[in-house]
């Protein structure tokens, strides 16, 4: 076998997938232990993704450098369809695993399909309480690393009390912060940004000392003050350490986030996850860790394209 017709071949794996997929769900029944769908949904997920995948594949058979790219990706579009088709055979088709904690394919899709208002509403308060909690940690977390980073007076009082509260896990201080602020939404909003505060100024403070400090000697050599030194010499120089500073915070804040919204929230992704385990509703259960999925995959990967845009000399070094 040649070059280019393994190359075709590999860009048809993805396609070679779902038609496994489809062909397992289309010719094996559902064992009758699962709740019969009103719809299937799953089966017309899986023929979009076959047009898709065969659109893609014929793309690729004129654009060299969209073949190279789906060439490399075709083994693991082919592996996941796989790995979907042998999940659908324990569950929906073999009833291997205990139905109500395992519920088919069908019936999760059914929850985005069939509840889209509410999901959308947790999704809208999931977000607003994350951009909150994530926005004030982030401040206080840079400020305080950079007074920590520059003054060696700041960090002699102060850094041994950020030692001693920091490592303690966000979620350990929602007893006393749900007795403490007035209201559940205040409540949330500071576990979340307690949760991004500590890695942000422990990464900031960490890159700003160790700045060159000859940097700072020609800058003030050259009349810099204090402001200057700060702004245009030690958070630049800083800037890699406080993104991941901010991405490390970004994922506390999602653990941080499920767990306050299960304690006295109206809405959001946790409150919908807790409420549809309470109703031993498994279906709705994995809908939200969908959605959790893919509202953690969205942030982060704007984050990394912001990371891009401010850090372009580092390109290729920290990879999403």
């Amino acid at each position: 076998m040649n070059q280019k017709v393994k190359k075709i071949l590999q860009c048809g794996f993805p396609t070679f997938g779902v038609l496994t997929a489809l062909i397992e769900q289309l010719v094996l029944p559902d064992n009758a232990l699962h709740p019969v769908p009103q719809r299937h949904y799953y089966n017309y997920l899986l023929i979009i993704l076959l047009g898709i995948t065969v659109v893609l594949w014929g793309i690729s058979l004129f654009v060299t450098e969209f073949k190279e790219r789906l060439s490399q990706k075709g083994a693991f579009f082919f592996g996941s369809g796989i790995l979907v088709a042998v999940l659908n055979l324990l569950t929906a088709k073999l009833a291997l695993l205990p139905v109500i904690f395992f519920p088919s394919f069908d019936n999760i899709l059914a929850v985005f399909l069939e509840q889209t208002p509410l999901l959308l509403k947790c999704i809208g308060f999931s977000f607003r309480l994350l951009i909150l909690g994530v926005f004030w940690g982030t401040l206080a977390g840079f400020i305080t690393g950079v007074f920590l980073g520059f003054s060696k007076k700041v960090y002699y009082w102060i850094n041994p009390y950020i030692k001693l509260i920091g490592p303690i896990p966000a979620t350990a201080w929602i007893p006393l912060v749900l007795t403490t602020f007035p209201t559940p939404l205040g409540a949330s909003i500071f576990i979340i940004a307690l949760s991004v505060w500590f890695p942000v100024q422990l990464m900031t403070s960490s890159g700003i000392q160790n700045t060159s400090k000859v940097y700072f000697e020609v800058g003030r050599t050259l009349g810099a003050g204090t402001f200057f030194q700060i702004f245009r010499i030690a958070v630049p120089a800083a800037l890699p350490n406080i993104f991941q500073g901010v991405f490390n915070g970004i994922c506390a804040a999602f653990i941080a986030l499920m767990t306050a919204e299960m304690f006295g929230a109206k809405y959001g992704i946790g409150w919908y996850i807790s409420y549809q385990k309470a109703m031993m509703m498994y279906s709705g259960v994995y809908a939200g860790l969908i959605m959790i999925a893919v509202f953690c995959t969205v942030i982060i990967t704007l984050l990394f394209q912001i990371r891009k845009k401010v850090l372009g000399w580092q390109k290729g070094t920290v990879r999403w």
